[in-house]
């Protein structure tokens, strides 16, 4: 008979000085202890707790500590972790059909890996050795991700500062601007990479015109259009894909962070066109069977409560009560469902960290911005909590 031995809680200062001795610190902490969730909640190392309008970065769809993502989480475990692509596997399968059976008409296979950016670096390979072209356009203002693929498909010289070249063959563009699209887009391009909804860049959504416009010129010159849904996919912005908001059929589509609510994963849905033959790309965790069973369970339950139409109602909610009440200091709000971006005409870090004090967590996105990215569960009286705080210190920084 197997023991389980608890891991004894450390205490804050132990908690502190393991950081400061042992971390590598890219971040920079915001002096809170988190060490448990549950929904929309988490809580600290005194038991306080906070309204989380975070969510991992837009990872724990279902909140925090979900049953059902727990029971299949454990009952795989149970069974099996990890299984090479090079064997089939019962909890891939079950994955991949369902997958598929969700995804944009027309993308009828997938590539499972690991993270977002992993799933940018594959399509990146899967584009340029589907069509032997290398030039790939994205847009100014957008997010791929940190490597050197994804780094270089992203327009922020600030990410790849004192990190030497970076790989060649890319070009940036005005996002929503179609006449500067076309003139980079000819014979030599292999891809159009964007993001529908720019989720670092601030929310910015893409005009439906401009997306149009975007598909007929990738038909036209032979290039393939790559959707970066990392953030907005799974009902995030009150669609199952935020493309159908345009009625958008991609080439190659880009999926990560609420894919498996918590769990790491990533995957890379493709059309039947996007050939790339068998030995040119791999992962040796990515689609293991644990966040195979997982990530089926996922979609399971975001069909079943039908929580692209709760993220929409929510969000419509959300941003009524956000703009309630005007502020001086607040410049626009965008809002797709549960994503929403207020843009201050101040620093967002001081209200961020006031609204930390209040006891709700959000994000921002560059100096200005402010982010809200809350678990598609979250109902109107935790929203109103999260409006209340936003008031509270938008009036303290009208009076100051």
């Amino acid at each position: 008979m197997s023991t389980t031995t608890m891991l004894t809680p450390m205490e804050s200062a132990e908690i502190q000085e393991a950081y400061a001795a042992y971390e590598l610190d890219v971040y920079g902490k915001r002096g809170l202890e988190v060490v448990r969730g549950e929904g929309v909640w988490l809580y600290d190392n005194e038991g306080q707790r906070y309204l989380d309008c975070i969510a991992g970065i837009g990872v724990c769809n279902l909140g925090h500590g979900h049953p059902e993502v727990l029971a299949a989480l454990q009952q795989q475990a149970a069974k099996l972790i990890n299984c090479p692509g090079f064997f089939h596997n019962d909890a891939k399968a079950a994955f991949l059909k369902k997958l598929v059976a969700v995804a944009p008409t027309g993308l009828n296979r997938a590539f499972l890996c690991n993270s977002g950016t992993e799933s940018i670096e594959g399509a990146l390979k899967f584009a340029r050795i589907s069509t032997g072209r290398k030039t790939v356009i994205t847009a100014k203002r957008g997010f791929h991700g940190r490597t050197y693929g994804a780094m270089s498909a992203t327009p922020n010289r600030k990410l790849s500062e004192g990190c030497g070249a970076l790989v060649p063959d890319f070009a940036h563009v005005r996002f929503n601007d179609i006449d500067a699209l076309r003139a980079l887009v000819n014979d030599e391009t292999a891809a159009i990479l964007l993001e529908v909804i720019q989720g670092e860049g601030g929310v910015y959504p893409a005009d439906l015109e401009y997306i149009r416009a975007v598909r007929q010129l990738c038909d036209e010159q032979g290039a393939l259009l790559i959707v970066d849904e990392v953030q907005t996919g799974f009902c995030r912005t009150g669609r199952f894909f935020a493309c159908e908001h345009y009625d958008l059929r991609p080439d190659i589509m880009t999926l990560a962070k609420a894919i498996a609510s918590g769990l790491p994963m990533g995957a890379i849905l493709v059309a039947d066109h996007v050939q790339v033959p068998m030995g040119r790309h791999g992962s040796t965790f990515g689609g293991n069977p644990l966040v195979c069973a997982v990530a089926t369970r996922v979609i399971e339950v975001l069909e079943r409560d039908n929580l692209a139409a709760h993220a929409e109602a929510m969000g419509a909610y959300f941003r009524a009560g956000l703009e309630a009440r005007p502020h001086a200091q607040v410049r626009h709000i965008r809002q797709r469902g549960l994503m929403i971006g207020v843009e201050l005409k101040i620093k967002a870090k001081p209200v961020l960290k006031r609204l930390m004090e209040l006891g709700v967590l959000v994000m921002t996105s560059g100096s200005t911005i402010l982010r809200f990215l809350p678990a598609l569960t979250i109902q109107p009286a935790e929203i109103d909590v999260a409006v209340a705080a936003f008031h509270q210190v938008l009036d303290e920084e009208d009076a100051s």
